[in-house]
């Protein structure tokens, strides 16, 4: 083989290696640091101050829940209010409840109301949102003492 060729080979090489490393990085920061998420897609459109206030003074319905908790897990014992719905649960530093599991994904599910009901919903996790024993694909509803289990912890709709 001629100088020239060996040459490329190892260029060729070097660059792939240098490849491999950069995205091996950027898995690693979006694992720890979560993905970039414009804005818009965060759902952050102001609610004007009107509708802010009637959220406040309506009192939940008798035997609604009023928290979500953490059951089992890494973190019991750990609470977040339904009036900040909708709640986003995961490794990440904007979840309501964040989890130190190393099964849970950074934005792994959210729980949202849709007039009385709560809906929990996957967020294309890698391990999955189960609803009791069944591994949820699409919004599910749940009640009051209903287990949702992200990664190794179970969370509860409380009063």
């Amino acid at each position: 083989m001629s100088e020239l060729t060996l040459f490329l080979i190892r260029a060729a090489f070097l660059a792939i290696l240098w490849i491999f490393v950069l995205s091996a990085i950027s898995v690693i920061r979006s694992d720890m640091f979560g993905a970039r998420v414009p804005e818009t897609a965060r759902g952050a459109a102001p609610v004007p101050e009107r509708r802010k206030s009637a959220k406040a003074n309506k009192k939940p319905r008798r035997g609604a829940p009023t928290h979500l908790l953490v059951v089992e897990g890494e973190n019991p014992g750990t609470r977040a209010e339904l009036t900040d719905a909708p709640l986003l649960i995961g490794r990440g530093s904007d979840a309501a409840i964040k989890l130190d599991d190393d099964y849970v994904s950074t934005r792994h599910a959210r729980i949202a109301a849709s007039g009385d009901d709560w809906f929990v919903e996957d967020l294309g996790s890698t391990n999955g949102t189960y609803v009791g024993p069944v591994r949820i694909t699409q919004p599910t509803t749940i009640g009051l003492g209903v287990q949702v289990r992200v990664g190794k912890t179970i969370l509860e709709l409380r009063k």
